[in-house]
């Protein structure tokens, strides 16, 4: 069989059942006795093994099956969790997700995961509580208590046992210990192995051989072999193998073999609660059959009616899994279409035919409902992006010795794939600045008089054509005299400067290059390190970054997104011979002004706009327009753009309307020209290059 045909679907799942083991098992932490928790953490872990498994990825199923056998202990009520096991559990789980994605990168998923594996069988054998004396007791008493033997044989096992005895052979049980300071162990039970079936036969070994060759045991293992051999040399033999440090030889009989034969109570009440649900599986049955048969009894004899509609069935999942690329060619194509269309409706209003002008209008709704379901395709809830985040922070508060709460609402809230797959990392910045240089430590958030809990609130929601995701905690906030004196002391603004900004303008300096007010720099951040990159990312996906801070009670991130970057409304304009494209979710309004109603203010053209002064940008001159020039109009088109708190007005020549255009990177080319984000195709085939109003409001 071809497993290379199912790769793309154990990926898939396997990052399901990770996420999924990630969020119970910190619900786990929260709630360590809730053992319908450890059911569903087993369940995942369960599959998980037996998927890779299948899929030939053994490191990955040998250190799921490790995790596996603690949370049996666990469910069970064998074991009670403490900070080391959730510890080791989520070591565990980062290497299975570093193995999964060697796995996507084209690599076999294998990994040096044997600290976590001998942390897992620690826990697993009871030996993470103990101390070092405690630790030597207990193997001095393994010692001494090797010659009980404790493993069960089956019914085969058995019978071979009893009819080598039966013809005069030796049936042994021997226990064997390596020594402690062995650094080769699996070598030393093979050549034990090996010697054991030099001088007879292995009916049963525990650990498993293949366990024994990947060193999946602590120090000892148990053999049940048969040979010819006298006690008395075996035991000699065994014991000439370097580095064993004891073996523990028993001669089996009838009598012994009956009672590791027997089986335990343990075993007992299995095959009660087996038989006990298979009587239950055999009443459910002749219910059900008495049930059909009451309900044949009266449709005998009722009078025919007309049949009623059939039921509903029940609720199924009906969804399916589409390789993104699949989308994006979909998409792709509806761009395609789009543009055709636009072309169409051109030469249908310059034809003037109704039977063109008809068609045409029934295929634009018809493509104005599948732009919708296309566009709706490729809407993901920003939960995909979310849930990754309540264990950084997990992992964040602890290396911090913080004790702080993630609040996620909002998380099925949707945003265009394309938005999803760039908006995680500006997130993780937002988010370790909050963890780190926001929230408080126990001690600080005591004396200021709050919860020693630091809180950090994590929410997105619709409003219009936008999402807005808020990154808010309540701890410190940011220091405003602080920024002020960093900012000058690296030239990000100048004394005079700094005495003019308002108090919004100073908070939003943290967003200067390389500015930060921390002391020193930690590998978790600084503020401000990174968060010039973070406005970056989020002004070329189209959105913005605001700042709200109160000091001594905390800060708000609003960050505001297009909802998508493939298909948007746009207002056409003209600059002389050339069309242009402006987004509509960055137009406040369309406007026209007179020459006498631009101000001049410290050399900068301003003019007056809803009681405030805002900037008038040259279109004309910042893209190099030759042949048109604003400034020898009498009266001049405007367009008032917004970035975020900020306005401005950009000259045009002339209002061409407002079209769905479909936006086009352009590479490599225009780069040198900032005021430019992409291309369309318009529906007479001209290319319009589409303005980025961030780009011109400074």
């Amino acid at each position: 069989m071809d497993m290379n045909a199912y790769l793309s679907m154990f990926i898939d799942e396997s990052n399901d059942h990770l996420q999924t083991l990630n969020e119970n098992l910190l619900r786990l932490e929260g709630e360590p006795e809730d053992l319908s928790i450890v059911q569903n953490i087993f369940r995942s872990a369960h599959t998980l093994k037996g998927m890779s498994a299948t899929m030939g990825y053994e490191d990955l199923a040998a250190l799921t099956h490790e995790m596996e056998n603690v949370l049996d202990l666990v469910r069970n009520s064998k074991l009670k969790m403490d900070s080391f096991i959730f510890d080791t559990l989520f070591k565990g789980l980062d290497a299975l997700e570093a193995m999964v994605q060697d796995i996507v990168n084209g690599g076999t998923g294998k990994a040096d995961v044997t600290s976590i594996v001998t942390a897992l069988q620690s826990i697993f054998n009871g030996e993470h509580k103990k101390s070092e004396p405690d630790q030597k007791a207990a193997a001095a008493s393994d010692s001494s208590n090797a010659d009980k033997p404790i493993l069960l044989l089956d019914e085969y096992q058995t019978s071979v046992l009893k009819q080598s005895i039966d013809s005069g052979h030796q049936a042994y049980h021997i226990h064997v210990t390596i020594r402690e300071d062995c650094l080769l162990k699996a070598v030393r039970a093979y050549m034990v192995f090996n010697l054991l079936e030099a001088h007879g036969e292995i009916v049963k070994s525990e650990p498993s051989v293949q366990d024994l060759e990947q060193e999946k045991f602590d120090r000892s293992f148990t053999v049940f072999t048969i040979t010819q051999t006298k006690l008395e040399d075996l035991h000699t033999q065994i014991m000439n193998v370097s580095e064993v440090e004891s073996a523990v030889v028993t001669l089996l009989d009838e009598e012994s073999l009956h009672l590791l034969s027997t089986p335990t109570a343990n075993q007992q009440a299995e095959a009660e609660v087996k038989k006990a649900k298979e009587e239950i599986a055999a009443a459910i049955a002749v219910v059900e059959k008495k049930e059909e048969e009451v309900t044949k009894a009266p449709a005998a004899v009722a009078p025919r009616k007309e049949a009623p509609a059939q039921a509903a069935p029940a609720a199924v999942n009906r969804t399916i899994r589409v390789d993104i690329d699949r989308l994006d060619t979909l998409m792709n194509l509806f761009s395609e279409l789009l543009i055709d269309r636009v072309r169409l409706e051109q030469l249908s209003s310059e034809i003037k035919r109704n039977d063109l002008t008809e068609t045409v209008e029934h295929m634009t709704r018809v493509s104005t409902d599948l732009q919708n379901i296309v566009l709706k395709l490729r809407m993901v809830p920003v939960d995909s992006v979310f849930n990754r985040f309540p264990r950084m922070i997990r992992d964040l508060a602890k290396s911090l010795d913080k004790k702080i709460d993630l609040v996620i609402t909002g998380a099925d809230t949707e945003l265009d794939r394309t938005v999803i797959d760039e908006i995680g990392d500006p997130l993780v910045h937002l988010l370790r600045n909050s963890v780190d240089h926001g929230i408080e430590t126990v001690e600080e958030r005591i004396a200021a008089g709050k919860s020693e809990v630091g809180t950090i609130f994590l929410r997105a929601y619709h409003s219009g054509n936008h999402v807005f995701i808020e990154v808010e905690e309540d701890g410190r906030g940011i220091n405003q005299e602080r920024v002020l004196k960093t900012a000058i002391k690296n030239g990000v603004v100048t004394e005079d400067e700094a005495k003019k900004l308002s108090s919004d303008e100073i908070n939003m300096l943290i967003f200067a290059a390389g500015f930060s007010t921390a002391e020193k720099i930690s590998d978790i951040s600084g503020r401000g390190v990174g968060l010039d990159v973070v406005r970056s990312k989020i002004t070329s996906l189209g959105g913005n970054v605001t700042i709200d801070s109160a000091f001594g009670r905390g800060t708000k991130f609003s960050v505001q997104l297009p909802l998508t970057l493939s298909i948007i409304s746009a207002m056409l304009i003209k600059l002389g011979s050339e069309k242009y494209a402006i987004p509509l979710s960055s137009i406040v309004e369309t406007s026209i002004i007179r020459r006498s109603q631009i101000l001049n203010v410290h050399g900068n053209l301003m003019i007056e706009f809803r009681n405030t002064v805002i900037p008038l940008v040259s279109l004309s001159r910042v893209l190099e327009t030759p042949d048109f020039n604003d400034s020898a109009e009498e009266e001049t088109e405007i367009v008032v753009v917004r970035k975020g708190e900020k306005w401005a007005a950009v000259t045009v020549d002339e209002f061409i309307g407002q079209n769905e255009i479909v936006l086009k990177t352009l590479g490599k080319y225009l780069t040198n020209i900032e005021a430019i984000s992409g291309a369309t195709i318009l529906g007479d085939g001209q290319v319009a290059l589409i303005i980025d109003p961030n780009a011109l409001i400074k």
